[in-house]
């Protein structure tokens, strides 16, 4: 019975950053693994630039109101739900360098706990429909898998496929202005870092910044080899404390992995590697980076527009 509305909530990791937030819907079914969001090098090859946080937000904002002017045209109700906020996009990944954001938030926990609980009134809606009358709502809204689908390769291998025809891709049709052309520059641009992230964890110039970064933590009174181990401790140091307490320490923890990697030469060094084999891939793949950098810069200039407002 197919009944469930089904709402998008991704938290994806790139080797500095990533980006953790709530949308409508799906966007795509995938032939492989869910793909990775990359962020954090620019194609020296473009004028463009990446989206900053606040502008993403914006951006969504707009995506929001285009699906609900698309649904309301076709007869159906819909109601914008809480948009993330800049930290929610900011997030963090497999090393946290952001000190600011790590005091307010820890390693996210909060965040993660509030989005899980975040009511979605159209899925709330669209099951509470007789079947057929849900399942056409959903349609509407996030297209049909039985309807044609559009495909991209990921750079990597596999592919991921989304419906052409929905209220969710005639948003991002009008924000960006070719949904297909998008979609795939897209799909191209965000999924690089498969292709370099296990020679990068194996480049002695990476491995002697952990062990630097390691000696911060443990003057700092925090014995782990590396930032994933700090992050499988944490349960251990968080054990029979109340909520409040727990995410103290998590705080404490998150703000000198933080502290440690900017003293350290861990955040300087991932950066200078990402963009050194970015640099080897854009003879490949620049073109979808420009073209992806552009069309968010377009879609953007569109939100403001749609949305009165800036970033």
């Amino acid at each position: 019975m197919r009944r469930a509305f089904v709402s998008a909530c991704t938290a994806a990791l790139i080797v500095i950053s990533t980006a953790v937030g709530c949308t409508t819907g799906t966007d795509e079914q995938s032939g492989s693994a869910q793909p990775q969001r990359d962020t954090s090098a620019k194609s020296t090859r473009s004028q463009g630039r990446e989206l900053t946080a606040a502008e993403e937000v914006l951006v969504r904002r707009a995506e929001q109101l285009l699906i609900k002017e698309c649904m309301t045209d076709k007869g159906y109700p819909y109601r914008i739900g809480p948009l993330p906020t800049v930290d929610d996009l900011k997030g963090n990944g497999a090393f946290l360098t952001d000190v600011g954001w790590a005091r307010r938030n820890g390693y996210g926990s909060r965040l993660q706990a509030k989005a899980q609980k975040i009511d979605d009134p159209n899925g709330a809606y669209a099951n509470a429909l007789p079947r057929e009358e849900g399942t056409r709502y959903t349609d509407a809204l996030l297209g049909s898998p039985s309807s044609a689908m559009l495909t991209a390769e990921l750079p990597a291998g596999g592919t991921v496929r989304t419906p052409r025809d929905s209220c969710l891709t005639e948003a991002r049709g009008r924000l960006y202005g070719d949904f297909e052309t998008w979609f795939r520059a897209e799909k191209t641009a965000t999924n690089l870092t498969p292709l370099y992230a296990a020679d990068l964890a194996k480049n002695r110039r990476f491995t002697d910044a952990v062990e630097q970064w390691s000696v911060c933590m443990r003057i700092a009174g925090h014995d782990y080899a590396t930032p994933t181990k700090a992050r499988e401790g944490l349960p251990k140091l968080t054990r029979g404390l109340n909520e409040q307490k727990a995410f103290a320490v998590e705080v404490r923890l998150a703000v000198a992995e933080a502290t440690c990697a900017g003293q350290t030469h861990l955040t300087r060094t991932i950066r200078a590697l990402e963009a050194e084999y970015r640099e080897k891939l854009l003879d490949r793949y620049g073109d979808a980076v420009a073209t992806h950098q552009r069309m968010n810069l377009d879609a953007l200039a569109r939100a403001e527009k749609i949305t009165g407002s800036a970033a």
